[in-house]
């Protein structure tokens, strides 16, 4: 495994990202950070809002920031947004490092879980299905060209997902 202190994940809105870094990091006893949650405590505000002022331009600018300044630290668990991806710098820093864990999740079981929790301002306009299905076209071969391990969380438990990540890159 390269850089073994950092794991980062990726993939898309939905996949558990921040539940099963969480647990990860609990399982290993390393610091978890979440790229979104690091975003609002920041600026004091959540990511809806974000967008509404600044559109997603304006939110991809403070996500690169945040994601280089948290790749370079040391023995965490790293959940980064759904659209970490898109920009070309921060899959370069992901992917040098740190160890990269896709979670990977179909777009159905994506619409059942973002139908509870967190606003999610990609899906606040237009057929959910539809626009979730453009992201996955857009954005999974992002994920794979970075990814060290996928990992399929449908229908799994936050708990599963993570035993099965920490037994691989042990």
């Amino acid at each position: 495994m390269k850089q073994q202190q950092n794991l980062f994940l990726i993939g898309p809105m939905g996949a558990g990202k921040s539940a099963v870094g969480r647990q990860l990091a609990r399982l290993l006893h390393l610091d978890f950070f979440d790229s979104d949650e690091e975003i609002e405590s920041r600026t004091g505000v959540d990511i809806p809002f974000i967008f509404e002022k600044e559109g997603e331009d304006g939110f991809r600018k403070r996500e690169v920031k945040i994601i280089d300044e948290l790749s370079q630290r040391q023995g965490i668990v790293l959940a980064t947004g759904g659209g970490a991806v898109l920009d070309a710098d921060s899959r370069s820093h992901l992917g040098a490092r740190g160890f990269v864990i896709y979670l990977h999740t179909t777009v159905e079981q994506q619409l059942e879980r973002t139908q509870r929790g967190r606003t999610r301002p990609l899906l606040e306009d237009g057929d959910k299905e539809e626009v979730l299905t453009e992201l996955m076209a857009v954005r999974d071969p992002l994920y794979r060209e970075i990814a060290d391990l996928v990992i399929e969380t449908d229908g799994r438990r936050v708990r599963e997902v993570a035993q099965e990540i920490s037994q691989s890159i042990l």
